[in-house]
């Protein structure tokens, strides 16, 4: 077995770039979470494209851009399914999805295992997160997700580069550090409080809304560690180069990827119980 790579320095350079990356990027999808409706399907279908392409390049050395193509289309129909309303076709579509990509790679004497995993790693969260904003009060919900996630993620990276310390899970990720998990945890729970502090639309207790916050802000967490052992796997240090400081966009969403599942079950189990 290859030994881990070293953990990196701290790199105010790489620091700056990911801070106006995030200047770029966060009115964009502020907007689309606005607006909601096409726009928003839009910009996750075509961010779930390049993800489908950075897939075919990090997990298929041969034919890297043929099953990235397959991983795209296999992702993109369910997520215009998703857009019309039509829910279970397009959760039976990613399966559909995902078995032809497999058949596919196989024929190309690719991974049909990576192949249909692709598929379903982005496709799913993708799906739930079409039908996370078309709720009604999906809009409130879904500012809560990316609020959770960002403040996670930007707290654990700035946190545990500044404070260091004990190694979170040194074999697969060696710059990710205990410190920074815990800061990142409660800069999650802190930015879900707040949204639902200000939301008309999402109305929990404040016990109901830090359970939340730390529900999804633990799955943004294990998405980063995920998608870390992932690149681990496949011996490649970002998923792709799209976005200055942060690789691909894969390397940006690792953590909203397993969040937006958590929060979608969190809505609908505080519905249920009448919680929210």
């Amino acid at each position: 077995m290859t030994l881990s790579p070293p953990a990196r320095r701290f790199n105010w350079k790489d620091l700056g770039l990911r801070a106006l990356s995030a200047v770029v990027l966060i009115p964009l999808v502020i907007w689309a979470i606005a607006y909601g409706d096409w726009p928003f399907m839009l910009l996750i279908a075509i961010g779930a494209s390049v993800m489908g392409l950075e897939w075919g390049d990090m997990s298929e050395r041969r034919s890297p851009l043929r099953i990235g193509v397959a991983v795209s289309l296999g992702i993109c129909v369910p997520i215009f399914a998703a857009e019309l309303g039509d829910f279970s076709a397009a959760f039976v579509l990613l399966t559909f999805a995902a078995t032809a990509a497999a058949l596919f790679a196989k024929q190309i004497k690719a991974s049909a295992i990576d192949a249909a995993y692709g598929v379903l790693y982005i496709g799913w969260p993708c799906v739930v997160l079409v039908w996370l904003r078309q709720q009604p009060d999906g809009k409130d919900w879904t500012v809560m997700l990316f609020a959770i996630a960002w403040c996670a993620d930007i707290a654990a990276y700035a946190i545990g580069n500044v404070l260091k310390g004990p190694k979170l899970w040194p074999r697969f990720s060696p710059n990710k550090t205990w410190s920074g998990f815990l800061g990142g945890l409660l800069a999650g729970v802190t930015g879900g409080v707040i949204v639902e502090a200000f939301s008309a639309e999402v109305q929990l207790a404040l016990w109901t809304s830090i359970v939340v916050g730390l529900v999804v802000g633990l799955a943004t967490m294990a998405g980063d560690l995920w998608e870390s052992a992932l690149k681990r796997r496949f011996g490649v240090k970002d998923a792709g180069s799209l976005i200055p400081g942060h690789g691909g966009i894969l390397d940006r969403v690792d953590g909203l990827m397993f969040a937006v599942i958590a929060i979608a079950a969190s809505r609908l189990l505080l519905k249920a119980w009448g919680f929210a």
